[in-house]
């Protein structure tokens, strides 16, 4: 797994990558919203964009790797609580605090006896939330730990849009349209910027190990040089308009 999920590299496709036709097919009504967003399979797979995403990561530790100790770590930032019992009688996902999720969050269900991982696919409404896959185990209100593990802010989004950004080259690269959209250089744009500003300082990974070099002692870690304020960054990676 990389630094971010599939769902998050899809919200951030545009329609040229994804499908008018929405993928659930259940004889509903299909919102309006949800036309864009879903996937165009015949174009990209699943198999696709978790490569893509591997590759992001890597130039991220590739970029971060004096700085910090890589590959990035993730951290539990949230518990929520069960509004109701998940069993073979009840498979809705209510929590407490739904409002607090995004699509692409990563959740983890821990009893005494099973731990499963899953990613929000939709929050409904203040309490109901929609995952990817099923949830296999029976969890239940007094015996059951929900929590949200993520990266550090910018990383997930910075991995999401370099993997979006190398998919649009993949695709479009041989193409002559002097009308193509050049969404994929903005995206990459973006994430260079995004990484030049945790390489100079001005965005701190916290909860993450850093690396100095003030002693010679390996397992004593120092914090690495700041650039002063009065003169201009010096540190920065090219290709951000590439």
């Amino acid at each position: 797994m990389g630094y971010t999920t599939t769902q998050q590299v899809y919200d951030i496709l545009a329609q040229a990558l994804t499908s008018a036709t929405n993928t659930v097919v259940n004889g509903q009504p299909v919102p309006l919203w949800r036309f864009g967003k879903s996937k165009d399979n015949n174009v990209i797979s699943d198999d696709t964009v978790l490569q893509y995403i591997t590759w992001a990561g890597e130039q991220i530790d590739a970029a971060l790797s004096e700085l910090y100790v890589i590959p990035l770590c993730e951290k539990a930032d949230l518990e929520l609580t069960l509004l109701s019992d998940i069993d073979t009688y009840n498979d809705t996902v209510q929590f407490s605090k739904a409002v607090l999720l995004n699509p692409g969050d990563s959740l983890v269900f821990i009893t005494d006896l099973t731990e499963e991982r899953h990613t929000v696919s939709e929050v409904v409404n203040a309490t109901d939330v929609e995952l990817q896959d099923p949830l296999i185990g029976i969890y239940h209100v007094e015996t059951t730990r929900v929590i949200r593990v993520k990266f550090p802010p910018t990383v997930s989004l910075t991995c999401a849009r370099l993997a979006a950004a190398n998919i649009y080259d993949k695709y479009f690269a041989a193409q002559a349209n002097p009308g193509m959209s050049d969404y994929g250089k903005t995206l990459r744009k973006w994430a260079v910027s995004d990484l030049n500003a945790i390489i100079n300082g001005i965005t701190i990974l916290h909860g993450q190990k850093r690396i100095g070099n003030r002693f010679f002692n390996p397992t004593l870690r120092d914090r690495y040089g700041l650039p002063p304020l009065d003169k201009d960054f010096n540190i920065k990676i090219e290709g951000g308009d590439a």
